[in-house]
């Protein structure tokens, strides 16, 4: 597969070279144009396709009910309730806040993470395994041997093998741990230091690949010591992992400011081995780092995506007044938003395969990932429900009601989160029960109208905000650390398994 996905990229890649130096002047796929203000195009359209494809904990009210009447009248018509694949009781104190939020922990957060045959949560320091495919606690392990405040940040997926990515402070400083489970019985068999915004980018029964502040270096899982490390300069890189390969952008700022991008270093994952990849048109890549899928990396400014081939860094295509907004393995897409749209175009020509109008879901939260073409959209509030909605046919072919509060998981580097890269499994959190409200005891500084404010401390987690960029990497300056109030206690919290 691999093979001739690289075959195929050549020969596109090729042509287009070959059709640019006759002409002697780069060419554009001119694909629509869109408003004068690319950041309202961006949270309106999040709010109405992908609520929050980037926000695992906003502050943003979700609109909750039914779909808008053009949906009601069509789109449902024939859905099947067959979503929920299983159902499984959520360990400590959970409480549900209104809006996207959902039903979170009661302190803190928690990251969740669904691949290779586990379903793996991790809350506070404990991190609990679960059958994938029925829902079994298969263990559950308590981290210890970090300081007072210490918290997971991130929990990652692999095969045989579970990363918990652990963040704390040591001398004043933000520190990360990455720690490696079994993903058969979750015992500790690995403990190496990553960077802030790091952490395990690729993993396996043998080796563990660690992104640090400075290097990406391999351990041997059975000794502990490297395999091979690759220096990547002075200041932490953003970063995208793409199958076995780790793309970095070299940018003066590093992670915190990673425009322009004048190179991409390109580390095979497998080997260690490092390449220095360069724009073919220009000194720079346009914009910042944004993604990276199937062999292309994305690019993104205030105008539109550009798209370029990883290998060579040569220019794919551009389309204007776009945002990236996530991929489907399953059918081999890209999916972006444009105007009020979310559109699927392929990888390496930027052609547009298929588009679903934003009045299809309106007065829904919104869309959070896309699977073998059908999106999953969760509706808000006390009478949540899960649906999928074929983009092909354009009407929804599955449903899932009383998820009350339903909450998605991401982890924006996009190698953890609620949707499993390889399967139609979505893992999400729901409350099937709340808690009585408890009286608010008076305040003599109470004022008539109280207002309520996001906490914008920095944190390492690697979780999206509500000023996380197009590229989804994280702003180290800002963290969802502080859900908005009010919030209730949630009595029988559920980590839910919907099949797309």
């Amino acid at each position: 597969m691999d093979r001739r996905m690289r075959r195929r990229a050549s020969r596109a890649v090729s042509r287009r070279l070959r059709r640019r130096a006759s002409r002697a002047v780069p060419g554009r796929i001119r694909l629509g144009t869109a408003g004068a203000s690319p950041r309202l195009r961006r949270w309106t359209l999040a709010l109405v396709l992908l609520g929050v494809a980037l926000l695992p904990y906003p502050a943003l009210n979700a609109v909750s009910g039914t779909p808008a009447a053009a949906c009601r009248s069509g789109c449902r018509a024939g859905a099947a309730p067959h979503m929920i694949r299983w159902t499984q009781a959520l360990p400590g104190s959970w409480q549900v806040v209104p809006g996207l939020t959902g039903t979170v922990p009661a302190t803190g957060l928690a990251y969740a993470s669904v691949g290779d045959g586990v379903a793996a949560l991790g809350a506070g320091l404990t991190v609990s395994g679960y059958s994938a495919r029925t829902g079994a606690l298969l263990w559950v392990q308590t981290l210890t041997g970090f300081p007072a405040g210490a918290a997971i940040v991130s929990v990652r997926t692999w095969p045989s093998e579970v990363t918990a990515g652990v963040s704390y402070t040591s001398a004043g400083h933000p520190q990360r741990t990455e720690v490696v489970l079994s993903a058969a019985a979750g015992t500790v068999s690995g403990r190496y230091p990553a960077g802030v915004f790091g952490g395990a980018v690729w993993g396996s029964a043998r080796y563990t690949v660690i992104v640090g502040a400075t290097t990406v270096t391999s351990y041997d899982n059975t000794t502990g010591k490297v395999r091979w490390r690759v220096s990547t300069g002075p200041v932490p890189l953003a970063w995208r992992a793409d199958a076995g390969t780790l793309y970095l952008a070299e940018s003066a700022g590093g992670f915190a400011g990673s425009a322009p991008v004048t190179a991409l270093r390109q580390v095979n994952l497998a080997t260690g081995a490092d390449v220095l990849i360069r724009p073919i048109e220009g000194v720079s890549f346009p914009g910042t780092f944004s993604a990276a899928f199937d062999g292309v990396v994305l690019f993104s400014t205030a105008t539109g995506v550009s798209a370029y081939y990883g290998a060579t860094g040569a220019w794919l295509w551009t389309v204007a007044g776009s945002v990236p907004e996530g991929t489907d393995p399953r059918q081999d897409q890209i999916y972006l938003t444009r105007g009020s749209s979310l559109i699927a175009v392929d990888p390496l020509t930027g052609q547009v395969t298929a588009t679903a109008s934003g009045s299809a879901v309106g007065g829904s939260a919104g869309l959070y990932a896309v699977r073998d073409g059908v999106a999953l959209g969760l509706d808000q509030g006390a009478n949540g429900d899960a649906w999928g909605y074929n983009i092909g046919a354009q009407r929804v072919t599955l449903t899932a009601a009383g998820l009350g509060w339903p909450h998605y998981f991401v982890d924006p580097s996009g190698v953890g989160g609620s949707a499993d890269p390889a399967s139609d499994l979505v893992v999400i959190a729901a409350c099937t029960q709340l808690a009585p409200n408890l009286p608010v005891p008076a305040s003599p500084s109470a004022t008539a109208s109280p207002t309520t404010s996001l906490s914008t401390t920095a944190s390492p987690s690697g979780t999206a905000s509500p000023s996380t960029s197009a590229s989804g990497t994280p702003s180290p300056d800002v963290s969802p650390s502080a859900s908005p109030t009010p919030s209730q206690g949630c009595l029988r919290p559920e980590l839910v398994a919907l099949n797309l």
